[in-house]
């Protein structure tokens, strides 16, 4: 449905994005992960035909969207990481100024206001200022703005940072609705990887403007098939213990958060007596280590060197 093509963004001396390449099937969500500065957001705004690319091209239904955006802009919804939205103006009023935008009329839009506040949860909220909403209320009004004009593909730029659990639930689960119930292809990017388990049906990794992984969460998890994950619980930070972790040959990476290390290594070489060693030798407290399966999460790190909320 949507193909993007050696895909490149270069500002002045800054490769923003350098030659990805990614599609949409009808019907998916799709994934799109990688740390701060990673080129996301750059390629979400060329995809969605709002910056020229340098190089490479985005196609919709196989027709150049650099030739002809107007194709792919009466048919794309598009939820910016940054609210997009009029605070002095009430939900119902943004929502007819966005409808607006797209041409609608009434009685339609009026229609579609009320349709959209309804699965937006804020049916009852239509005529409040949007400068009195919580943060997860505005969240869930900048998604009804991209759904009023029934969009057959929505691009979802990190919709859930800085909201609440009720309101972060109640966007993932209308996520999911919008797909099942509508077959809406969906873009998702986000920083919490238990988000993408929940959603996404292929996931691309993106670091430093290139994509680095692709496939099912199956299949990205499979890169991991000859690693082992180990988490090492300690009782305070020890930096010369983590110093010595990095240091092993067969060790691939080691995050630590909250005295809790997460270490990637491989499976063929036995390593809890030499994690044992190294904190005895550099006066390391251990409370707890055990063998888990490789999450995503693993995945990213493994791949990028870089904790995913980073």
């Amino acid at each position: 449905m949507l193909e993007v093509v050696e895909l490149t963004k270069h500002f002045k001396q800054h490769k923003a994005v350098q030659g990805i390449n990614l599609y949409l099937e009808r019907g998916e969500i799709v994934g799109l992960l990688g740390p701060n500065g990673a080129g996301k957001s750059t390629a979400i705004a060329m995809m969605s035909s709002l910056i020229s690319p340098t190089a490479g091209e985005v196609r919709f239904q196989q027709v150049d969207v650099l030739k002809n955006p107007q194709l792919l802009r009466a048919k794309l919804g598009v939820v910016p990481q940054e609210l997009a939205l009029y605070e002095d103006l009430t939900a119902r009023e943004n929502l007819e100024f966005f409808g607006r935008i797209q041409k609608m009329k009434n009685p339609e839009l009026k229609r579609k206001i009320d349709e959209v506040l309804t699965l937006i949860g804020l049916d009852d909220q239509g005529k409040k200022l949007v400068k009195h909403f919580s943060g997860g209320m505005k969240r869930r009004l900048n998604i009804g703005a991209a759904l009023l004009h029934e969009p057959e593909i929505l691009i979802m730029d990190e919709p859930t940072v800085g909201i609440d659990p009720q309101s972060r639930n109640y966007i993932l689960d209308s996520v999911k609705r919008l797909n099942k119930e509508l077959n809406m292809t969906i873009l998702y990017t986000s920083h919490y990887m238990e988000e993408v388990e929940f959603l996404c049906d292929r996931i691309y990794i993106m670091d430093r403007g290139t994509i680095i992984a692709a496939g099912t969460k199956d299949e990205i998890k499979h890169i991991l098939a000859a690693e082992q994950t180990i988490q090492v619980r300690i009782e305070r930070h020890n930096q010369a213990f983590i110093h010595m972790l990095k240091a092993e040959p067969v060790i691939s990476s080691v995050d630590e958060r909250d005295q809790l290390m997460t270490i990637v290594a491989s499976k063929d070489v036995p390593l809890f007596s030499t994690i044992f060693s190294l904190a005895e030798e550099t006066g390391a407290v251990i409370l707890g280590i055990e063998i888990q399966t490789p999450t995503l999460e693993d995945v990213f790190l493994h791949l990028t060197g870089r904790a995913l909320r980073n």
